[in-house]
């Protein structure tokens, strides 16, 4: 059996817990697919306290929806600038021309300066975020509950998850 990386241990471990300690199939889907949501806002250094927020608001479990936002840091950053273009389609703005690295060399050089220069493309694309967000919130929950509430099912059983085999060297599996 191939042994979860700390990545995916990060993220199974608390789930698996909660499924075990009653928490609802249901509200594990609602708790990352609303945790993913919020970590993919364009607006860096805003998601924590947004999942702290929307977990206390919603009854969600606080070790997922953190693991899901620390998580998937990299995915923000990914998705910035798509947000900053549908932003730039939803209220016909000028395209914005600095890269990424640009961006967050002005906001570390002098923030208050950096949110003046490019706090209109980040308000567009927040607002672009938020259109999307109910969409992503039932697209998540409704893709992830089925293996959820399979999940669940398999720990109530008191079976392990699906399970990889380790090939082994020179013994064939046929």
């Amino acid at each position: 059996m191939i042994e979860p990386g700390p990545l995916l241990r990060k993220i199974s471990d608390p789930i698996r817990q909660q499924l075990t300690q009653g928490l609802t199939p249901e509200k594990v889907a609602l708790t990352v697919a609303v945790g993913l949501t919020i970590a993919v806002n364009p607006i860096v250094g805003t998601t924590t306290i947004l999942c702290f927020a929307a977990a206390v608001a919603l009854q969600l479990n606080q070790p997922i929806i953190q693991a899901i936002n620390f998580s998937t840091y990299a995915l923000q950053l990914l998705l910035i600038f798509p947000f900053i273009r549908l932003g730039e389609a939803i209220f016909r703005a000028p395209r914005e021309e600095r890269s990424l690295d640009h961006l967050v060399a002005l906001m570390r050089e002098d923030f208050f300066r950096g949110v003046a220069e490019v706090g209109v493309t980040l308000f567009h694309a927040f607002v672009a975020w938020l259109i999307v967000s109910p969409l992503l919130v039932a697209g998540l929950y409704f893709g992830s509950l089925p293996a959820f509430r399979a999940l669940s099912r398999r720990i109530l059983r008191g079976e392990e998850p699906a399970d990889v085999e380790t090939p082994r060297p020179g013994v064939s599996s046929s």
